[in-house]
């Protein structure tokens, strides 16, 4: 599957597993339940949290995970843009997140500002049209995690 990851389009190496079946072979992501549940020692794992588990429940494991994804089930549920801020700014968390369900092209500009890193694209939508978000805007006012500097201050 194609992504879009740090402003590029890419071809994704990890793996959705929903806990049902063989564990596939190589990176994976896994919801919060999985991953409490099931021995992944020694591989690559990615945390899938939904809107209502909120990033304090995994603070204290934050460096065995490779990847965060945030789950927007719905356009219109914003959760997870303050769960990768908190993620970043809180947390101090350094390493991908990813944004997965509802994403749309609309959404990626302000997606990154909160500190996401990674995107995929709702199926159906135009994964190169979606790259063009970043173009969207040409100022930036306000500070946040992709600039530390309001405008009136640079």
């Amino acid at each position: 599957m194609k992504i879009i990851k740090d402003k590029i389009i890419i071809e994704d190496n990890w793996v959705h597993y929903s806990g049902e079946g063989e564990l596939p072979d190589g990176d994976v992501i896994v919801s919060l339940e999985v991953w409490q549940e099931t021995d992944l020692s020694g591989r690559r794992v990615g945390l899938q949290l939904e809107p209502h588990q909120h990033p304090k429940e995994i603070r204290d494991d934050l460096d065995k995970i490779e990847l965060i994804a945030i789950n927007f089930p719905t356009f219109n549920d914003g959760r997870g843009y303050s769960y990768a801020r908190i993620l970043r700014d809180r947390f101090g968390y350094t390493k991908e997140i990813r944004a997965v369900g509802d994403v749309m092209r609309d959404q990626i500009f302000y997606m990154q500002r909160c500190g996401f890193t990674s995107y995929e694209v709702k199926a159906g939508k135009d994964i190169n049209d979606a790259l063009k978000a970043f173009e969207d805007f040409s100022v930036k006012y306000q500070v946040s995690t992709d600039e530390s500097l309001p405008l009136y201050r640079r």
